[in-house]
């Protein structure tokens, strides 16, 4: 009699980012808009870990997470480079982050969602190139309709722009973290997780 051991798969390594990526993605979500805590994935075990307790008023104001198998690595950079007229930006080693909206509560993290990119913000932060791609939940009946972030409403723009100029403050701290060098949208979102994507494969494809 055989014994199978059940796994659960890796949220970075273990799931694809997407039969028609980088057009639809598949999005793991690490932090909702309920949350009072900021988890972030552990990349060694896969599983959520808390990176702080929100100390002070800073709410994401969708849901957040990461695209599976992609990094932010030399080809991620070399455009935010090229785009930026930038030098000596690197990658920061994570995998790309998502922002997607939807106008459904969702009370929990941990779970994967269909999302297309409509944009996206080209973020700097510590000389690192750190993109936002900023989705919608495909076929969510309020934001699926949406297909570039030119369409979006500008106060819903400007609110995940607050948000990631902000989320790293700290009270008493003068100079400014994180800077958006620019607002993109869907073709160049696309550029993005597609170099997102080749970034991962050199890395871990070669390492395997």
């Amino acid at each position: 009699m055989q014994h199978h051991l059940q796994y659960t798969l890796h949220p970075w390594h273990g799931v694809s980012a997407g039969e028609n990526a980088p057009h639809i993605l598949t999005a793991f979500i690490e932090i909702v808009p309920t949350d009072t805590v900021k988890y972030e994935i552990d990349k060694k075990s896969g599983w959520l870990k808390v990176d702080r307790p929100q100390l002070y008023s800073n709410i994401v104001p969708a849901l957040y997470g990461f695209i599976p198998q992609t990094l932010c690595d030399e080809s991620v950079a070399a455009y935010c480079m090229r785009q930026s007229g930038r030098a000596n930006i690197r990658g920061d080693q994570d995998p790309m982050d998502i922002l997607v909206l939807s106008e459904k509560v969702f009370p929990n993290s941990g779970f994967l969602l269909q999302a297309v990119p409509v944009g996206g913000f080209r973020m700097i932060d510590k000389g690192e190139a750190d993109d936002k791609i900023i989705a919608v939940m495909k076929e969510d009946a309020v934001y699926g309709r949406y297909t570039d972030l030119k369409q979006l409403p500008e106060e819903i723009v400007n609110r995940l722009r607050h948000y990631f100029l902000t989320y790293k403050d700290m009270p008493g701290q003068q100079k400014q973290v994180v800077e958006i060098d620019a607002v993109y949208g869907a073709a160049e979102a696309a550029e993005i997780v597609q170099r997102s994507m080749n970034d991962y494969k050199k890395r871990f494809n070669e390492a395997k």
